[in-house]
């Protein structure tokens, strides 16, 4: 540990010290906080301890009245003459209440305080974290509503394929969110603390304060858990199992996904020979210090390079769940103070930015009209084909006058013309001796061809709103 406590700009500062995640999230993972959660437990020991005869209604008094009062600097005084950071906020407490500080952490272990002070960060965090995709989410259904029946190309294989629709793309994106959403909500329900089993798990410590007494460990234990409104585990060893730090990581990174795929595909269509897409980008915004013309996606390109450091993280707590030997191993200690806190800044920020990209994305219709008049004949002419099949004519036949065609507008295409299929295939009589060429043409507009999408996308973005209480959209 440092002895150099003044933390500046002078000195390595972690990015999400400052630079990323919200002052909210920070403040969750802050070591004051975290102590004032270690408090917040030995009074809840306490009061149960009192509950129960073992301490007095005096000595529990007066932790309850110092409970808030961390005194950061002389906890880290002490943690450098003893080398334990939980004994020396013990310590530092003690010295605050001349009544009370001999009875605290009384039968306790570390772990049996410091876990489950873990695990109401991690569902304070996850509770602020779902707080924000419920407003993503809700912004994501707005976007929806008004881009449903707005018709573009879709592509497959980064190749231009059939017509879809703006509102039922941005669905798509939603839809993975909402799946991120049931996944977070439910592991916040159904998180766990290690509860106050002792050294091992066992309570021996605690059956050995509560004998002779009518108070069980088991009973002691719901008590306190009840106190700090979390449920424990049936099961422990030295800590919680730490296949729950896993499943968090988890959930976070298959969040970070979502919203990586989001930004990606954000990303392509802002690609000038695309434009469709564009993140909002500031009236004095500099894109590029030597091109002064750069329109840089520099929001969609940080959500990625986030989120592929999040997706990393897991296998940190993969090998703190599998590697945790017997009752216990001290070699994950380390690597959760960050990995757990980082985790969660980054989706913290991700989210933060994603709610920026998808509020103010910019769609420019005149490039998905662009992209349908030199694509989107190609994939239209399958109506054609279908309904002249169904007016007599040879299917394999007309196929094959299609594809001769095609390949011939596919090379017009190619240097940079005017789509000219829709002229080719108006104009062939073999076509024109079963579908008239106003008839044709009109088949021929792709931006008509997108099926039940509309529907689909508007139907989502409704129970999106019904299942998140959201306003209701209002449709012209």
């Amino acid at each position: 540990m440092s002895e150099d406590l003044v933390f500046s700009h002078e000195t390595y500062l972690s990015p999400f010290t400052w630079r990323y995640g919200s002052t909210a999230m920070r403040r969750i993972w802050s070591e004051a906080h975290k102590r004032r959660l270690w408090r917040r437990i030995w009074v809840a020991l306490a009061e149960a301890e009192g509950a129960a005869g073992l301490v007095s209604a005096e000595q529990v008094a007066d932790l309850r009245a110092h409970q808030d009062a961390v005194d950061l600097a002389r906890a880290q005084a002490i943690e450098r003459e003893i080398r334990h950071d939980l004994m020396a906020e013990v310590r530092a407490y003690a010295e605050q209440c001349p009544v009370g500080g001999g009875i605290i952490h009384l039968g306790a272990t570390s772990m049996d305080v410091e876990d489950n002070a873990e695990a109401l960060r991690i569902r304070e965090a996850l509770d602020l974290l779902l707080l924000r995709l419920r407003t993503l989410l809700l912004a994501f259904a707005r976007r929806i509503d008004e881009t449903a029946s707005a018709a573009t190309i879709a592509f497959t294989h980064l190749q231009p394929a059939e017509p879809t629709t703006t509102g039922y793309r941005l669905a798509q994106y939603a839809q993975d969110l909402w799946l991120d959403w049931q996944d977070l909500s439910r592991l916040r329900a159904t998180l766990r603390g290690k509860g106050f089993k002792g050294a091992v798990g066992t309570s021996a410590s605690y059956a050995e304060l509560l004998a002779g007494n009518d108070v069980t460990p088991d009973e002691l234990e719901r008590r306190i858990m009840g106190a700090l409104d979390l449920d424990a585990v049936p099961v422990a060893t030295q800590t919680y199992p730490r296949k729950q730090d896993y499943q968090v990581l988890s959930a976070l990174a298959g969040l970070a996904q979502s919203l990586y795929k989001f930004a990606f595909d954000l990303r392509i269509l802002q690609s000038p020979p695309i434009g469709e897409w564009a993140e909002p980008f500031g009236a004095r915004q500099v894109g590029s210090s030597a091109m002064p013309f750069k329109r840089n996606p520099i929001d969609a390109e940080n959500v990625d390079s986030l989120a592929r450091l999040l997706a990393a993280l897991p296998r940190v707590a993969w090998d703190n769940a599998a590697h945790s030997l017997l009752e216990r191993t001290l070699d994950d200690s380390a690597n959760r103070r960050s990995v757990l806190p980082e985790a969660f800044l980054i989706g913290d920020e991700l989210l933060l930015r994603c709610g920026r990209l998808i509020e103010g994305l910019q769609i420019d219709g005149a490039a998905s009209a662009r992209l349908l008049a030199a694509y989107g004949p190609f994939a239209a002419s399958e109506r054609l084909l279908m309904l002249a099949a169904r007016r007599g004519g040879d299917r394999q036949a007309l196929h094959e006058v299609i594809r001769e065609h095609s390949l011939r507008a596919w090379a017009a295409v190619r240097e940079g013309l005017a789509n000219p299929i829709v002229e080719l295939l108006c104009a062939d009589p073999r076509i024109a001796s079963y579908v008239p060429s106003d008839e044709a043409r009109a088949l021929l507009d792709a931006s008509h061809y997108v099926g039940d999408a509309p529907a689909r996308a508007r139907d989502f973005a409704a129970m999106l709103r019904r299942e998140l209480g959201g306003e209701r959209a209002e449709h012209g």
